[in-house]
């Protein structure tokens, strides 16, 4: 088995099926040995789903994902800047799961037996608040250590949990509102002199930090329940340009 379904069922977001696939081989250099977890429609394709703007079931309304097209052309969404390669991790993943090679194993005592001694990721691709908490919180409970980040602070259904994820803060006021609520925020930079000091570091995983850590090592978005302070990252990836 190259991993497990840990949930199936509606989206918090909007309704829509979703399944959240925790795979255990990852060759993600940047964040090291850690539990993945894929966050997508069940019905739908990745890339399609993300070029219709149907991907706003495990995206919500994250900048990121570009805007919706229906040009012939495009296999994807225009001025899409998440770093998350869609050919890659999250199409392997759908067909995997369409093939049933994840399967279904969604008891507490499976999920938290599979997060036992871990590190895991919450969202590899997609966004933490669409999949009930309670999910997430039996998956960390004897785990070593997590990451995760939400975009969904502001949506009236998603199931944000800000001691459990960092809050994605698209511009320097909305991290201010966020830390004025003891929350700790992630932040997408153009440039490492943008960094407040005394309230963000700059991700150590990062070209910029010099890769001195992995997420697996490093392991500081994990929320508000770390005393730590916030952390910002410049823009990488395919789309880095569009952010």
């Amino acid at each position: 088995m190259p991993g497990i379904t840990i949930y199936n069922g509606p989206s918090m977001i909007d309704g829509a099926p979703l399944f959240v696939a925790a795979v255990w081989s990852s060759k993600n250099v940047k964040t090291g040995d850690m539990i993945q977890t894929y966050i997508m429609r069940s019905d739908m394709d990745p890339l399609v789903a993300n070029k219709l703007g149907e991907d706003y079931s495990i995206c919500g309304d994250c900048k990121h994902k570009g805007v919706p097209t229906l040009d012939p052309e495009r296999k994807l969404a225009e001025k899409r800047s998440c770093y998350v390669n869609m050919g890659q991790g999250p199409l392997i993943v759908f067909k995997q799961y369409q093939k049933g090679a994840y399967p279904l194993r969604d008891t507490p005592t499976d999920i938290e037996d599979l997060g036992w001694g871990q590190r895991i990721r919450l969202g590899t691709y997609g966004d933490p608040a669409a999949v009930p908490s309670h999910i997430w919180a039996k998956l960390i409970s004897k785990a070593k250590g997590w990451t995760g980040y939400t975009h969904q602070s502001g949506h009236a259904t998603a199931d944000v949990q800000p001691w459990m994820t960092m809050v994605s803060a698209d511009t320097l006021d909305g991290a201010k509102k966020a830390w004025a609520r003891s929350y700790r925020t992630f932040r997408v930079i153009k440039d490492v002199s943008e960094i407040v000091k005394g309230k963000e570091v700059l991700c150590p995983a990062s070209k910029e930090a010099g890769h001195k850590a992995t997420c697996s090592t490093c392991m500081l978005c994990a929320g508000s329940q770390q005393a730590a302070r916030s952390v910002a990252i410049v823009a990488h990836g395919t789309g880095s340009k569009y952010a």
